[in-house]
């Protein structure tokens, strides 16, 4: 017998599957020569068809992609250099001899037009190499300042070891070396108990009582200097209020922390009509500033917190500031009504609700040449011969401002001057602005540069008109910095304390504008305050810290 016998089973099996797979490519085929020719060409065309939408969309999906990175890498840039990077927006080329005007020598120009930017930019940077040489000639080497003399001063004396002056003679007893070290003492409470006597008079036995002192807050054992302490430990050095619980707490005074809030809410009370009155003598004067920040704040209905902005108005001249809450609001109503009556210029940001107030009359508004710089500067990795180009341009304008403060111009001169140098540059980058426009890649950073910068041109340049005008927006973004640190380290706001904030952050800035110590001012405040209660004559506005400094009081 053989060895391997042959399974009938299995040979059976596979024998089926072979003339299955005959039948079915026999079937194929004869339903293939079946189609027309036509018909075949658009079962063809349809699979291209097919294939072809799969790749526009494999493509367009890496298009998204790749923008999507681009926008990723721009954001890890920007924050690398908040983090790592400088944070000054001035535009200076490390290489003063590489210039880049290349660009603008085919910008159409008429004769004078060209004469007049080429003249004024050899002025301005003939005077910017005479600054830097006069900075260069009067630096000096650092030296480490002595205390001060009006500091009370504590002796004592060493002498050598072994010494005494039976033995010894000292040989420097008119003039000995010495040493100074600055001590600091912890802060300490202490009660001050007033005795009010009651006397009789003999002549007529009338029975009098000395009267009560007048407290900033009524029935309440908190001095002014304790209150004016509070606001500026929360708000200059940003130590919020449970922290100076703490703190009262490790010097043997518990004062809870309802009791400290109770009495931040009362002092704002107390400022509010002088925020009133500041508010009014600001909108009488025909140059302000304006911007916006956020403050987070938790909603007591919530208890969540949510983004709110906080609005800031200062007055160049003056220096005052006037911070503004209207609910967290950032709306295009908030600014008709808190401009509603102003009659003047205003210069702002690129926001675009300020524009509500381009058509109102009697109201110009200014642009910032700090955020059209802003604008070039970020668009330096995406087009650096352009960006750099327009950077050197307004660094141009920026060098005339710098004359006008060192030669101390007043604002008849700076105006001369402005118009002089400033304005025929103005001309040349404005028709820059619509030269290159057309050349560059829509959508890409330095195009949204050019048509930020052109869309608002006729704002930017109006500066020059007006030698009180700024060049830019800086100074009031300059006052809204303790509202940022201070969100740091408070974190929020309740709602309902947030325009307490707003209040006393005001009467911070109109303090720093006129260079009065805020808790000079807030103890002084808070002891005269009252003395306007019943006497409706005399004006609040008084109070104010640059009035008292002018009258001496400060």
């Amino acid at each position: 017998m053989p060895q391997n016998l042959i399974d009938k089973d299995e040979l059976i099996r596979q024998l089926m599957a072979d003339r299955d797979r005959l039948f079915r490519e026999n079937s194929r085929l004869r339903t293939a020569t079946n189609i027309a020719p036509e018909e075949m060409q658009q079962v063809h065309n349809d699979q291209l068809a097919a294939k072809d939408t799969l790749i526009n969309k494999k493509e367009a999906l890496l298009r998204q992609k790749e923008v999507r990175i681009a926008q990723l890498e721009k954001q890890v840039d920007y924050l690398k250099r908040q983090l790592y990077g400088g944070k000054a927006e001035r535009y200076i080329n490390p290489d003063p001899q590489a210039r880049q005007l290349e660009l603008f020598e085919g910008v159409d120009l008429l004769p004078g037009e060209k004469e007049a930017a080429t003249k004024a930019e050899k002025e301005i940077i003939s005077e910017k190499e005479a600054r830097a040489k006069r900075m260069e000639k009067a630096k000096k080497s650092a030296v480490r300042k002595s205390l001060p003399e009006n500091l009370e001063r504590k002796i004592e004396h060493l002498y050598p070891e072994g010494y005494n002056p039976q033995d010894w003679d000292l040989l420097d007893e008119q003039e000995p070396l010495y040493t100074e070290v600055l001590i600091k003492e912890p802060t300490k409470f202490y009660v001050l108990r007033t005795y009010r006597h009651k006397a009789i008079r003999k002549s007529d036995h009338l029975i009098v009582t000395a009267d009560c002192p007048v407290k900033p807050i009524a029935k309440s054992y908190a001095s002014s200097s304790l209150l004016a302490d509070l606001m500026v430990d929360k708000y200059v050095d940003h130590i919020p209020f449970y922290r100076q619980h703490k703190q009262f707490e490790r010097l043997g005074m518990k004062i809870p922390e309802p009791t400290i809030l109770g009495w931040f809410q009362q002092v704002s009370d107390l400022l509010m009509p002088l925020h009133f009155r500041l508010w009014e003598l600001m909108k009488k004067t025909n140059y302000l500033q304006c911007d916006e920040t956020t403050l987070p704040v938790v909603r007591n209905d919530k208890h969540k917190t949510v983004k709110g902005y906080i609005w800031l108005v200062r007055d160049p001249m003056s220096g005052r500031e006037y911070f503004y809450w209207d609910k967290g609001s950032r709306s295009g109503e908030v600014v008709l009504k808190l401009f509603n009556g102003y009659q003047g210029a205003l210069q702002t940001d690129g926001y675009e609700r300020y524009e509500l107030l381009d058509g109102k009359k009697g109201i110009i508004l200014l642009s910032c040449w700090a955020h059209a710089r802003r604008k070039f500067s970020d668009a330096i990795k995406n087009d650096r011969e352009r960006a750099e180009s327009a950077l050197e341009q307004i660094q141009l304008l920026y060098e005339v401002e710098r004359q006008i403060k060192d030669q101390a111009l007043c604002f008849e001169e700076a105006a001369k001057l402005r118009v002089r140098l400033a304005y025929p540059i103005m001309v040349r980058f404005e028709k820059w602005l619509v030269a290159e426009h057309a050349k560059v890649i829509k959508g890409s950073p330095i195009e949204k540069a050019i048509l930020y910068t052109y869309n608002r041109f006729n704002k930017l340049s109006r500066y020059h008109l007006d030698g009180r005008y700024n060049i830019d927006n800086n100074g009031i973004e300059n006052a809204a910095r303790p509202v940022a640190v201070g969100r740091k380290n408070y974190l929020f706001c309740q709602n309902d304390t947030a325009e307490s904030t707003a209040i006393i952050y005001s009467f911070m800035g109109c303090c720093k504008a006129a260079k009065v110590n805020f808790r000079t001012w807030m103890i002084y405040f808070l002891d005269h305050v009252h003395d306007y209660d019943q006497d409706y004559t005399r004006d609040i506005a008084e109070l104010l810290p640059d009035n008292l400094k002018d009258a001496g009081v400060l």
